[in-house]
């Protein structure tokens, strides 16, 4: 009998793909994929981004530990701890948690069938990471696909080049790398050939896609033309040339490297759905500044009005920090005035979260606790409020849908897991396009006709 694993994958879309590629590796190894009480190699792939995300790791490990121990799964099962947290803190953990049998750093990801058989022989190195992250996924490694099989996520790049000061993606997942252009069209290429209706672009950063390229040759990454080089604007016109019926959405960029160019692209491109994710993180000038995000308040309201110039109807997703080390009460006043001006269509707010070996953990102003709550609180109740009434804007639309399961779809403006769902009739099928319209909202939840009671 092959030898059995189980995934648990935590965190973001990013960390999905690797899951994948980790599935897809111990697949093409012969390795058996079966449920967590049964596995003889359990994979945990953690976040470190936020406290939260740290706490849900660990509660994750100490689930599988206890149930190992309990006998709710194999008495010799394998606990491998993989991503973000065992790439920052394995040698933490390792003293803290010895029912862990190896923590494997974010660039292990093609190893880990040499790893998990290790584990099975008792051969493992406990630690198995590179201490500066270098690993970038090609496209024709394998890989399964953890959601439905009608969209997928690209990665077009990995790491990141920012020094955000509240941030500690860099220093876990190195500096930027994009993939080679033509390789990301071939795996959506790929992608669409097998019947996948969506495209999710993501990375750290999806506006520096081939940026990295540029400062490699010009050793700078303004006053150079896109066009002897490889950009986000130049893959968009790339994959919307690719035949087919689907939707192409971007996600996480950033809003220092918006171009003409990238706006343009956005209007003309009709498979890019006219929806886009900026976190904007905040307006107030000296917060953006000291937070190191290399944009000011002008800047974003700008951009902000250029692209709904552009592309008329887009969704504009964002979230905000509440909270920042040196916020004021005026700061926070100037961000709430900032929300109720340029009401976004999709929008989330989290109270800043104190992460060790960050610039912002160290700086004088740390808010106390309570008021990063009840700022927080404010401005996640006024985009309630938005949202309610963009919801009520929509009764009586029609809309082009996705359909993700039995009853439930997706519009433009929702991305996968993130965003809203619409109820829909049931019997419309999935990973298929529909119109529907709009019978009934409740905030960023929709109802179409014909959706079930």
């Amino acid at each position: 009998m092959p030898a059995s694993f189980a995934l648990i994958s935590l965190g973001c879309a990013k960390n999905q793909v690797d899951s994948e590629l980790m599935v897809g590796r111990l697949l093409a190894a012969d390795f058996a994929r079966t449920e967590p009480a049964q596995a003889d190699v359990l994979i945990i792939n953690t976040c470190a981004f936020i406290d939260p995300a740290k706490q849900e790791a660990i509660d994750t490990i100490l689930e599988a530990a206890r149930a190992r121990k309990e006998g709710g799964a194999p008495a010799g099962q394998k606990i491998i701890v993989a991503g973000c947290l065992s790439q920052r803190y394995a040698a933490e953990l390792a003293d803290s948690l010895p029912e862990v049998d190896c923590f494997m750093g974010v660039d292990q990801v093609a190893r880990v069938d040499e790893l998990a058989r290790a584990c099975l022989s008792g051969s493992a190195p406990r630690i198995c990471r590179n201490k500066v992250s270098t690993y970038l996924a090609d496209y024709g490694e394998a890989r399964y696909r953890l959601n439905a099989p009608h969209y997928a996520y690209i990665k077009i790049a990995e790491g990141c080049n920012h020094a955000c000061a509240y941030c500690a993606i860099p220093r876990i997942r190195g500096r930027h790398r994009s993939r080679p252009l033509a390789n990301v069209v071939r795996e959506a290429r790929a992608w669409v050939e097998q019947g996948v209706r969506e495209l999710n672009l993501i990375a750290q950063d999806t506006t520096y896609f081939g940026m990295d390229k540029w400062v490699e040759r010009a050793g700078k990454t303004s006053g150079v033309d896109s066009a002897k080089g490889e950009s986000l604007a130049g893959l968009l016109r790339e994959l919307n040339a690719i035949p087919g019926d689907f939707w192409i959405r971007v996600l996480y960029t950033h809003p220092a490297h918006w171009s003409r160019e990238l706006i343009d692209t956005f209007a003309a491109c009709d498979k890019v759905v006219k929806y886009v994710d900026i976190p904007l993180q905040h307006i107030a000038d000296h917060i953006l500044a000291e937070q190191r995000r290399m944009t000011d308040g002008d800047t974003i309201r700008r951009l902000i009005r250029d692209l709904r110039a552009a592309v008329p109807g887009i969704g504009i997703r964002t979230t905000f920090i509440s909270g920042l080390p040196g916020e004021t009460e005026e700061d926070h006043a100037e961000l709430r005035d900032f929300i109720r001006a340029f009401r976004f269509e999709r929008a989330g707010v989290f109270p800043y979260s104190k992460e060790e070996g960050t610039l912002a953990a160290k700086m004088p102003g740390q808010v106390h606790h309570a008021t990063k709550k009840r700022r927080a609180n404010e401005l996640s109740m006024i985009l309630a409020g938005l949202a309610d009434e963009q919801g009520q804007s929509f009764i009586g639309q029609r809309l082009r849908v996705l359909v993700d399961a039995p009853g439930l779809a997706r519009s433009a403006w929702d991305a996968p897991d993130v965003d809203a769902c619409i109820h829909v009739d049931p019997a419309l099928p999935v990973g298929q396009f529909a119109e529907v319209t709009i019978a009934d909202a409740i905030a960023y939840e929709l109802f179409a006709e014909g959706a079930a009671e």
